[in-house]
């Protein structure tokens, strides 16, 4: 596939890794190891997985990596809910978390059926 780093979808990832990072840094020290741990390993395993992707032989090696950067966006999707409902991601920069991670996942699909017509 080539350079991951000029993917769109890559750098999305990237910076939604940087913004979670950075919204889970006020979060409470005894969730180091839960919830902060969680966010931040879902959010870095979608640019780690499209990057791996990228890096594998022919369209389905990429695509498998990039259904788990997908599921990686469902499941980092989930626990910044969780943190909203913890009360540990005020409103405001949990609709721009959840708005990022929504858009990486259009985007995924759009890749994928885009560039990857031939998956299987």
């Amino acid at each position: 596939m080539g350079d991951f780093r000029k993917l769109k979808v890559w750098e999305r990832g990237h910076q939604l890794t940087l913004d979670v990072y950075a919204a889970t840094g006020t979060f409470p020290r005894d969730e180091l190891f839960g919830l902060t741990s969680q966010l931040r390993r879902g959010a870095s395993s979608i640019p780690a997985n499209i990057a791996e992707g990228c890096g594998r032989n022919g369209n389905a090696e990429l695509a498998r990596f990039m259904n788990i950067a997908m599921g990686s966006v469902s499941e980092l999707n989930y626990h910044l809910i969780l943190a909203r409902d913890l009360g540990y991601l005020p409103a405001e920069r949990y609709e721009h978390l959840a708005s990022e991670t929504e858009e990486i996942k259009r985007m995924l699909a759009s890749f994928t059926s885009r560039q990857l017509p031939n998956k299987n």
